[in-house]
């Protein structure tokens, strides 16, 4: 499936991130930067800004992980925060986050949903701390069963709904992060045509609510090399086990580029606080 000037998504940025989540060791993980970091190095184009790499260490890497990346155009995430700061024992404050250089932060995953039993009041709290600290909430957001794709994205907008507390404007600084549930951990990631339908359906209802520019909707679970090309209206795609090769990482960069090939110069306010 080609991308037409239609199925372009709705920022003029593509993103291409991945999160370790805590399969690496430190020293692996910063071997793992460091490789990673060269396969940015050695595509110039991303240069332009058409495409967005992130990564999203585990926090005892960050500060190392910020002087690797330094100068070059990854963008450093965060896999957690607290909803604020102050006496709680054990949280990441956002500020704390922010002053380490971190630039977007993960909120809602489905597996704190399940495991940590994080709902929908706190994953609003987080996003509103982490937007107050500057930082871009990648609001991860998807339903638990596959079924049919106007279902699925009437239950995606409702959990952003709830995350911003139907602020729209907050709503239009954040990444999307649709994750079927489903799908994380399996052999093979959704169904290009399921993932399209559901995200453009969603871009339609978000539209209905004055949040037609935005947020950026890029796609995880189980996502590798050859999805992309085949999506439409995704903002590009959010990588985990697949990514711990650096050269799958650098293949997926390689599509986005070519996906990007004729986007006008990207605007700032296409990605929230993501970009300067």
């Amino acid at each position: 499936m080609q991308h037409s000037p239609d199925s372009q998504p709705s920022s003029t940025r593509v993103l291409v991130g991945v999160s370790t989540k805590m399969y690496l060791g430190y020293r692996d993980s910063l071997d793992w930067l460091g490789r990673l970091r060269h396969e940015v190095d050695t595509r110039p184009a991303l240069a332009a800004g058409r495409v967005v790499p992130f990564v999203i260490p585990s926090f005892p890497v960050l500060p190392a992980a910020a002087r690797l990346l330094a100068d070059s155009p990854v963008l450093l995430g965060a896999q957690n925060c607290g909803w604020a700061d102050g006496p709680w024992t054990g949280e990441v404050a956002p500020s704390m986050l922010a002053e380490l250089g971190v630039r977007l932060v993960e909120i809602g995953h489905a597996e704190r949903r399940r495991h940590f039993n994080e709902d929908d009041a706190m994953v609003a709290l987080k996003v509103r701390a982490a937007d107050d600290a500057g930082l871009t909430p990648l609001l991860c957001v998807g339903e638990t069963q596959r079924g049919e794709p106007a279902v699925a994205a009437d239950f995606v907008y409702r959990q952003i709904e709830s995350a911003v507390d139907a602020d729209w404007d907050l709503a239009g600084r954040l990444v999307v992060g649709y994750e079927p549930v489903w799908a994380i951990g399996a052999a093979e990631p959704a169904a290009a045509a399921y993932v399209s339908d559901v995200v453009q359906r969603l871009r339609g209802r978000l539209a209905a609510v004055g949040v037609s520019g935005g947020p950026p909707v890029i796609y995880g679970g189980s996502a590798k090399p050859g999805l992309l090309p085949t999506l439409q209206g995704v903002s590009g795609l959010f990588l985990g086990r697949f990514a711990h090769d650096p050269a799958n990482f650098g293949a997926v960069l390689d599509e986005a580029l070519l996906l990007a090939e004729g986007f006008p110069g990207p605007e700032p306010a296409t990605v929230g606080h993501v970009l300067p």
